[in-house]
């Protein structure tokens, strides 16, 4: 097997109170880079236990950055197909 091409996913979380944010960069072969954001909030009743709410949003940043992989995937098929409907 061969690897044509890696990526590195760099994530960084800010934490504010009951408040964690998350931001997960890739830099694509092509010299793009993609940006995903998560947050979650934790209830006021909840210990605070700041690993889950790093889970949490990192999980949702995630989630956003594939979405926008997805995205651009589905733009750079439809510009090889001009007569292709959008998804």
């Amino acid at each position: 097997m061969h690897t044509l091409v890696g990526w590195h996913i760099e994530t960084e979380f800010e934490e504010t109170g009951d408040r964690t944010r998350a931001v997960a960069l890739v830099r694509l072969s092509d010299g793009t880079e993609i940006r995903g954001h998560g947050s979650c909030r934790r209830h006021r009743s909840d210990a605070p236990q700041y690993r889950v709410g790093e889970e949490v949003a990192g999980a949702r940043a995630l989630n956003d950055l594939a979405g926008q992989l997805m995205e651009k995937a589905d733009r750079e098929l439809r510009d090889d197909k001009p007569d292709t409907p959008p998804r």
